[in-house]
């Protein structure tokens, strides 16, 4: 367990031999991946470490694409979206030849340990580097679908839940002008947290989403008993990796069986992705790369730092990325009760 709120140096950070720790960010971006860059660069620093940035995830480490991060690099970035190191994915990284190229480049530079910033396929990489070259490597999660095992929250998550949320309410409005029936299509390839609680917050009628079958029969009657009871317009969210193909299809079924309701389909895309990062995922991810920094000082590894109940936590890449993250099936009954 890293501990948190710590001022004075301890003497095994002063003793560690990692003087010099490279940080990259990898796969799709996600809001909050500029304040944790900051929290990890500035804390590095404080304890006496230099920090190097690496542009373009591992692609970069490939490329030998790094620089220097002094203090002043990393201000004014939290309130950023995107990041300021770029992303990328790497077919050359899942090879042994571009595994090795990346090894020389960061022995060359002299850096001790890496802190990678992203989702399961970064981690993935990062544990099969690991375990080829030894090098200490710290991950963050950083990804807006909220999917890995071993966090209560990932990085991003809560900005691109109050991004639909707000997107959804403006759809509302027309759905109901109009009484439509509106299939809004949200990321989620393989889970489908995003959809579930942004049908919570927005009062969406139902959500699709990828761990459940979809059962259009189920659909259908939700929205008939709807439309009975006198709503004119219903909202159903759909996560991109739902079962059944996705709100196209889905859409296409319910208006070839019900050619008397007005549907339409709205696909959020990568909107999803963008705008300043909320509060939460602001003080998540300055947390988070705080204990990363911590976490290498104090010898542990090929770990995911996570928080779980407000606490920090350590998960082993291989926990992270292998077990699936449980998603709370009464929240299902919240929607059929509230859309009642």
């Amino acid at each position: 367990m890293v501990k948190e709120n710590r001022v004075a140096m301890p003497d095994d950070y002063i003793d560690n031999p990692i003087r010099k720790i490279g940080i990259l960010t990898s796969g799709g971006d996600a809001p909050g991946m500029n304040a944790a860059i900051r929290a990890v660069t500035r804390t590095a620093i404080f304890y006496g470490r230099e920090v190097v940035g690496i542009f373009h995830g591992y692609k970069g480490l490939i490329e030998n694409n790094f620089k220097n991060l002094a203090s002043g690099d990393v201000s004014n970035i939290i309130q950023l979206g995107g990041t300021i190191l770029k992303t990328a994915r790497s077919a050359e990284f899942r090879t042994v030849e571009g595994r090795d190229k990346a090894y020389q480049n960061i022995k060359n530079a002299e850096i001790d340990a890496l802190i990678v910033i992203g989702g399961d396929g970064t981690f993935t990489g990062a544990g099969i580097f690991a375990q080829e070259y030894g090098v200490p490597i710290v991950g963050i999660p950083g990804t807006i679908d909220n999917d890995l095992f071993g966090t209560d929250f990932t990085v991003g998550y809560d900005t691109a839940l109050n991004t639909i949320v707000e997107a959804v309410d403006k759809i509302r409005d027309t759905a109901t002008a109009h009484e439509r029936l509106f299939f809004i299509e949200v990321m989620g390839r393989d889970a489908g947290f995003l959809a579930l609680n942004g049908g919570i917050a927005s009062g969406s009628e139902a959500v699709l989403v990828p761990e459940t079958d979809t059962d259009l029969t189920t659909l259908e009657n939700l929205i008939k008993s709807g439309y009975r009871q006198s709503k004119n317009s219903s909202i159903v969210l759909v996560a991109e990796g739902e079962k059944a193909g996705g709100a196209f299809n889905i859409a296409k079924q319910v208006e070839q069986d019900y050619p008397q309701y007005d549907v339409r389909v709205t696909i959020l895309g990568h909107i999803q992705r963008g705008g300043s990062p909320t509060a939460s995922d602001r003080i998540l991810a300055s947390r988070l790369g705080l204990a990363a920094v911590e976490t290498l000082l104090e010898d542990q590894k090929s770990v995911m730092v996570g928080i779980e109940n407000d606490q920090i936590s350590l998960v082993p890449f291989n926990k992270a990325i292998k077990y699936d993250k449980e998603m709370n099936r009464k929240l299902f009954d919240s929607i059929r009760i509230l859309s009642s």
